[in-house]
Formats: C-alpha cells, structure tokens, sequence
C-alpha cells in the first residue's frame, strides 16, 4: 500500500533536509521535495539531487523570480516596507509565494499535507501556516521542527547519524536568501553584543575604499532604471545589490519583536532594499503633500507589520495596497545617492511631479513669497497654544492664592 504523499518546502539547509528523513520515520508519509526558486542563486540542481539521495520521491523545481519580483517587492517598494523601520522583510515577502506554490503542487500530486521547517520560535511558521489555511483549510500541515521541539544541534547530531550531509555554513549559520535580501541568524551572532564576523556576509564587502554615486529613475512607484540604464526589476535589483554592497550598504543588525512575543537578535544584507527604499522615500517627500505624507507613514507601517507577521492574504493589506498605489502615480523621477564605507545618503533628487519651487524656497530676490502675509499666519497657528498657555498661568496663581489663604 502505498503512503500518503506530503509536498516539503525544501531549501537544502540543515532544518528541511532532516525534515525529509523525520516525515519518513515518524510520520510515515512520501516526501515530495519544492524548490521555489525567488532569486537565491543557487546551485539547484545539486539541492535536487541531495533531496531524492535523502530519500524525496519527487523533487519539484518551479522558477518564481518574476512572480516574486512583480507581485511583493514592487509592492513593498511602493510601501516603503521596513519592519520597525530596519528590516526589508525579504524572508517575510518570499513565504506566502513558497505557501501559495506548496497549495498549488499538494492540489497538483493530491497530496493530503503540506510540510515546512519551521521552529515554533520564529515568524516563518505562522506565514506558512496562515497562507496555506487561507488557500486550502483541508490540507494538514507538518511541522517536524517545531512539533517535535527539535533544537538545532538535535538537527546536526540526527543528520549525522543518518549520514545527511550539511554545509560548512549551515553548521555556523542558518541563512534564507532571495534576491530582496539574505537573512543571517545562530552561531556568534546570538550574543548581541558580538558583532558579526565578516565571513557571515554574501552581498557587502567591507574591504572596499572606494565611493561613488548611485543614481535611481522611478515611474509610478516603480525602480525602472539604475545609473541611466533601463533594467526589469530582477536586473535592477541585482545590480543595486552589487554596487551598493560592494561600498559596504546593506546590513541591518537590530534587536526585532519577533510575533510570538521573543525579542530576538537579527542580522541581514539588503543593499538593493536599503538603497532602493531609501531613495523612494526621498522622492515621495518631493511629490506628496505633508498631508499624503503623514498619512501614508502610517499605512507604510500597518502594511509592513502585515507582511512581517504573516498576514499577506489578509483583506486589510489588498485595501492598503489600493490607496498606497493611488499615491505612486506622481512618485516619478530620479534620485541620486552617494555611497562611500558603508554610508549612504541622498544627495539631489528632481522630478516633474515635485512641490518644491525655487521661486518659492529661495531667500534670494528672485522670492515670490509674500513674507509680511506670514505675521497673521504664525499668530493664528499658534493661537490655542498661547491661550492654553495663559490661562494655565493665571490658575497657577489662583493655585497658590488659594494655598497660602489656606496656611493663614
């Protein structure tokens, strides 16, 4: 009789790679190994191959570089998406795409469970758990890291017995890439007052002397062009990610709120995120008025903290998604950064949607503002304020009339 199937999530990391073996022996299911391929550039083929030798039955392969690129990064770019104003939410942005490619495959080879490699620590289970109930409630999922409470040099001692190789890197580190950013976490980096050695990073090179200047073109929202060349947003951001991170831009170490309540250490590379969500932010601040502004800073962080927490098919984020898109229709023009040791700063921005006016800006002769109009102006902005003030100071002295007829 043959086992029921159940489609993995599968990396070629240490947590997956056991996976395949604990769903074998203590859950009794065929593996069905999924590579979602998001930008990682790696070596795919070998990661099929270590699945089927592990003991996968199948191995699926699905390229969703352009899906990724066009559905959530652009989104996020428009959305200025930063965790706690830090992380680009690269891992948080992948996970509904893996989710929604394990439904799609479980539906495909009528598999009757879906499994990842989740721990029950972090945010990545609850985005795997949510998108994949949204889309199909019927299907189990597995998690064998996190039901069996597994720790990971647990994980290292079972792969050794089981003969399952594992990286030099995955024994130091665990690492989740994609073309937004690469996620560093375990080893050294645990101890927050350790900082990371340089070998923990792909992207950003510290070594590099050298500066230089960064310019982005923006339509609609949209990166479309880097240094005067058009590009499609894979190739764009790709080459963000290597002059940007060869100046040494890119990293984010901060202490994160994880969802399941644990502050937690967190070390990313982003160079193409950091780069590209700064200079939109700068040019949003040309285009909009003060009011779309501030309004749109909130609604810029309920979306992130969405995606963060792994509420991607949640209807609220759609809803955003359609005012925040109303804004990027006069988010066009060109931004240019300076880059030089790992500091990055704009430093001249123009577009044909700007509010900015010279006429109006300059102290020069050339002014058209009128500044005897500004007199009334400040009285009136202020007006509440000075008879708040006032009338707390007369009842400070009422206050203490009223003591010191008291004492006597």
């Amino acid at each position: 009789m043959t086992n029921e199937k159940v489609i993995l999530a599968y990396s070629g990391g240490l947590d997956t790679s056991v996976c395949i073996r604990y769903i074998q022996l203590v859950y009794k299911f065929d593996v069905i190994s999924l590579t979602v391929d998001c930008g990682q550039n790696e070596d795919f083929n070998a990661i099929e191959e270590k699945a089927l030798a592990i003991g996968s039955i199948k191995h699926i392969f699905v390229d969703a570089k352009e899906e990724f690129a066009n559905n959530y990064i652009i989104p996020s770019i428009k959305s200025n998406g930063l965790y706690e104003e830090k992380y680009p939410l690269a891992t948080a942005l992948a996970r509904p795409l893996i989710a929604s490619k394990m439904v799609e495959e479980a539906h495909n080879h009528r598999a009757i469970a879906v499994a990842h490699g989740c721990t029950g620590k972090g945010n990545d289970q609850i985005r795997f758990d949510v998108t994949i109930r949204a889309l199909d409630p019927n299907l189990k999922i597995i998690s064998p890291i996190r039901d069996m409470n597994l720790t990971r040099d647990v994980e290292l001692q079972f792969a050794q017995e089981q003969n399952i190789p594992i990286s030099l890197e995955a024994k130091k580190y665990s690492v989740d890439l994609n073309i937004w950013g690469r996620a560093i976490e375990g080893g050294n980096i645990e101890d927050t007052y350790s900082e990371p050695p340089a070998d923990a990073f792909q992207f950003v090179k510290f070594d590099n002397d050298s500066s230089g200047y960064l310019e982005l073109e923006f339509e609609n929202g949209i990166p479309v062009a880097a240094d005067g060349q058009r590009m499609n947003i894979i190739s764009l951001v790709s080459y963000v990610n290597d002059k940007a991170g060869s100046s040494g831009i890119g990293v984010v170490d901060h202490i994160e709120d994880r969802v399941v309540g644990i502050k937690s250490r967190e070390v990313y590379e982003a160079p193409a995120a950091v780069a590209i969500i700064e200079a939109h932010k700068d040019l949003e601040k040309m285009v909009l008025t003060t009011h779309e502004l501030r309004f749109k800073r909130v609604v810029d962080e309920q979306w992130s903290w969405l995606v963060y927490s792994g509420l991607w098919k949640e209807p609220l984020r759609s809803d955003l998604d359609k005012f925040i898109d109303a804004t990027q229709k006069k988010v066009s023009g060109k931004v240019k950064l300076k880059m030089q040791r790992g500091s990055l700063r704009i430093v001249g921005r123009e577009s044909r949607h700007s509010l900015y006016r010279d006429q109006l800006a300059t102290y020069t002769a050339r002014s058209i503002f009128d500044q005897s109009s500004a007199k009334g102006f400040v009285e009136l902005w202020g007006l509440q304020s000075t008879v708040a003030n006032m009338i707390d100071k007369v009842n400070r002295s009422q206050d203490i009339e009223d003591g010191g007829a008291t004492a006597r």
